[in-house]
């Protein structure tokens, strides 16, 4: 029992600090718990054989296809334009519709599917949008309250209470809690956003459709000061050679956005290198016109020891060139990583964005700070805000894969277009009847995700078997399968048994709404430092003991779990929608503590009222 301590103990370090990926931590618990035989190898691997893991691929797999085919998309633009310029109306839909759709997929592809139509929305309400994405993330997470299949918690508590015997959930018998979720949500939130968000509030009164505007951009990441135009000489030792062999940007860590050779081109200032005419193979000609972006010093460096000239930027190549950069076909857009992004801690030279979309990254916001300086060797974080330029129709390109990144500040134009909507129709009918087949019991649930899953494929709503795989948090996956047998071990060694009967102990004599009250409060308090799905997983078997140790139904316990495990606001690291809308909406931690931390408290109490009356001790 004490090894089994000791391990979680270690898990639990390791979770909180981050450093590590949660996967691989829960992996390295696993192998531990076999390496002290506290688990057989079979045991270990049984959690990757669970109805919940399966359930979860096969879900992660129909939500991409809702994505990808715009449903979601165009049924959520289509409500929230119901607001008009009406900020109140704005964020009781935002919520609603949120909520909505993350009650049938993942909390985190919701919130990157909304994001950018949210920002586009706020823009037009002549609002900050970060009145509106502390919300948005919130509400993800509420919907998924609604359903079995809305957040992975559920399916855990289901597990539990079938392993133990007892009748499962339907498919609906989370639906009053989740509603319930939503209406304290809605109204708790309306006031504390009021009074804690609206400091993001600003007066600027030309904002465009696509969010910030360019010229916003332009001053927040301070563009033109880090901006240079340099023109070759006929003294300059790169008349005639490629690009390639000049290897600028290593050797003077500056970043060519455009070379010109015609001054009077008529092409806008920021237009991005076609790579067929001006890539690495493009032959540097005297009178060439470089912009280079980058740190003076090494700018100047990069003139005197190749006889170039430094001309000023304000000072305009020909009458026709503006002083100011003029963006219309090119433009430049903030990407927010994902939490699950295979960019992560990747340097930007090594990311593949000028090679597969033709893109220039600009700087990074990380934490409130602007990184503008030798980027190509910057490893990109999760929660980074990526600056990045390039023709709308590239930056269009980039929307499409949401595994990785969400593009935010796209013309309405390009933000509302769909690459599969001709598919919708088909992915909307699949997901009905798996629904319906859940409902109605007319197989096994994990046999009506995994068909469902296989007839997007079939039917084109996925674009290739590739894409379905590119769909899941494999992250996720690897951490709830590994978790499962660490609750195992904890059953099996008695040590959950002892955590439970210390509960009843200490709560159970003032009886069961008080042990439920700890259970739930319990809960909280690690999904505030470890993932939510492992919280759930390690808590609801000692919920479950709790209830039958004092004699009572374990229905509201276990409800107690998963919604406390779910309703975790206070940290923008306790839920991976939390942190994704952190950039985006200029949130610090002290935001989410403010606004989150008395919505998490006003819901623990409601529940530990409400679940009682819902299912009967």
């Amino acid at each position: 029992m004490l090894t089994s301590f000791i391990i979680l103990a270690l898990s639990a370090v390791f979770f909180i600090n981050g450093k590590i990926r949660s996967d691989l931590v829960a992996l390295c618990s696993l192998i531990l718990l076999v390496i002290f035989n506290i688990l057989t190898p079979e045991e270990a691997l049984s959690g990757f054989s669970n109805n919940i893991v399966i359930m979860m691929i096969g879900l992660f797999v129909v939500g991409g296809a809702i994505f990808q085919t715009g449903l979601a998309k165009m049924i959520s633009r289509k409500i929230l334009e119901l607001a008009g310029h009406n900020q109140l109306k704005l964020f009781i839909l935002i919520m609603l519709v949120t909520a909505g759709i993350g009650a049938f997929v993942s909390n985190t592809g919701t919130v990157a599917l909304m994001l950018p139509i949210v920002v586009s929305l706020a823009a037009s309400a002549h609002s900050h949008p970060g009145r509106f994405l502390m919300p948005l993330a919130f509400a993800s997470s509420m919907g998924g309250m609604m359903t079995l299949i809305g957040t992975p918690p559920n399916l855990v508590i289901q597990n539990t209470l079938t392993e133990a015997g007892y009748e499962p959930l339907s498919f609906f018998s989370f639906t009053p809690v989740g509603l319930i979720c939503i209406a304290v949500g809605i109204i708790a939130l309306i006031p504390l956003s009021k009074i804690f968000l609206s400091k993001n509030e600003t007066d600027n009164q030309s904002k465009h459709n696509n969010g910030k505007s360019q010229k916003e951009l332009i001053q927040e990441y301070q563009l033109m000061s880090n901006l240079f135009r340099v023109q070759i000489t006929n003294d300059s030792h790169f008349n005639n050679k490629t690009l390639q062999n000049l290897d600028i940007a290593r050797k003077y860590h500056i970043n060519v956005l455009e070379i010109r050779r015609k001054p009077s081109n008529q092409r806008s200032f920021f237009q991005t290198i076609d790579q067929m005419t001006a890539g690495p193979e493009t032959v540097v000609k005297n009178g060439d016109m470089f912009y280079v972006m980058g740190d003076y010093g090494q700018v100047e460096q990069f003139i005197k020891e190749n006889h170039l000239e430094l001309i000023d930027i304000h000072i305009p190549e020909g009458a026709d060139i503006p002083d100011n950069i003029d963006l219309h076909d090119i433009g430049i857009a903030e990407i927010l990583l994902m939490p699950s992004s295979k960019l992560i801690n990747v340097p930007i030279k090594e990311s593949g964005f000028r090679e597969k979309f033709n893109i220039n990254v600009l700087g990074i916001q990380r934490g409130g700070k602007y990184i503008l300086q030798n980027l190509k060797d910057e490893k990109m974080h999760s929660g980074d805000a990526i600056l990045v330029q390039g023709t709308w129709n590239n930056i269009a390109r980039m929307s499409e894969d949401q595994s990785d990144w969400v593009v935010v500040g796209q013309p309405e134009a390009e933000a509302a277009k769909v690459t599969l909507d001709h598919k919708a129709p088909i992915a909307a009918t699949i997901m009905l009847l798996m629904i319906l087949a859940m409902v109605f019991d007319w197989v096994p649930a994990v046999i009506a995700v995994m068909v469902a899953s296989v007839l997007m494929i079939f039917t084109g709503c996925l674009r290739n078997v590739e894409d379905a795989y590119r769909t899941i948090n494999w992250e996720s996956i690897v951490l709830i399968a590994a978790m499962l047998p660490m609750s195992m071990a904890l059953e099996k060694t008695g040590a959950s048994a002892l955590i439970s009967q210390n509960l009843v102990g200490s709560l159970g004599h003032w009886g069961p709404l008080a042990l439920l009250a700890g259970i739930y409060f319990t809960t909280s308090l690690m999904t505030m430092v470890i993932s939510n799905t492992a919280t759930a997983v390690l808590l609801a078997p000692i919920a479950m003991q709790s209830a039958i140790g004092i004699g009572v139904s374990p229905y509201p316990f276990l409800f107690a779990v998963t919604v406390a495990a779910s309703m975790c606001f206070a940290s923008p690291f306790s839920t991976p929608p939390n942190a994704l809308v952190m950039s985006a909406g200029k949130y610090s931690f002290i935001d989410y503590v403010k606004v989150g931390l008395p919505l998490q408290i006003i819901m623990g109490i409601i529940m530990i009222i409400v679940l009682p009356l819902l299912f009967p001790f």
